[in-house]
């Protein structure tokens, strides 16, 4: 699985790890987040992201 970066505040989204808090369990891809997901860190929207 590929892991992508917030163009604004460098935050890495990994796949294998996900981002539980934000209801992301680890194992969850990049393009399976919900449309409203956002940076934990600067709450940039996906758009913002790119693959690293």
């Amino acid at each position: 699985m590929e892991r992508w970066v917030c163009t604004i505040c460098q935050y890495v989204y990994d796949p294998a790890a996900g981002d539980p808090e934000n209801g992301a369990p680890a194992g969850t891809p990049f393009e399976s987040l919900p449309a409203d997901w956002c940076c934990p860190l600067c709450g940039a929207g996906k758009d913002a992201f790119e693959k690293q």
